[in-house]
């Protein structure tokens, strides 16, 4: 059971990164327009409901990519209004991703800590 849940994984994050990949090669977008897009689809994939087959699928290679902090922005928005009607669309994106956003953070940190920059050559 676990090989095959690390093989979806893998083939959801696979072709969720070769989607970005022909997009760098054969279009004009740039980087961080692709990553904007794949946080927009992953939001609007989340609200009408297709993201979360893909999720409970995929496992952490749909969780892990920005398709997937979009998905998750999605459902704190949806469980947030649920709960606290429409000043849930303030707070729930925010507490939905939390715990995404604090690693960020603090491996950001830590990875400033511990390396010193240089310029290329």
């Amino acid at each position: 059971m676990m090989l095959t849940d690390c093989l979806k994984a893998f083939l959801c994050g696979g072709i969720l990164c070769a989607v970005g990949q022909l997009l760098i090669d054969r279009t004009k977008l740039t980087p961080a327009r692709i990553l904007t897009g794949y946080v927009v689809a992953g939001v609007l994939l989340g609200a009408v409901g297709l993201y979360e087959p893909i999720a409970d699928w995929g496992g952490a290679g749909a969780s892990v990519p920005l398709t997937g902090f979009g998905y998750q922005i999605a459902r704190g928005v949806r469980e947030a209004v649920t709960a606290d009607g429409l000043l849930g669309i303030l707070s729930g994106g925010l507490t939905g991703t939390a715990a995404g956003i604090a690693a960020a953070v603090f491996f950001g940190a830590l990875a400033a800590l511990l390396f010193r920059p240089r310029e290329k050559a």
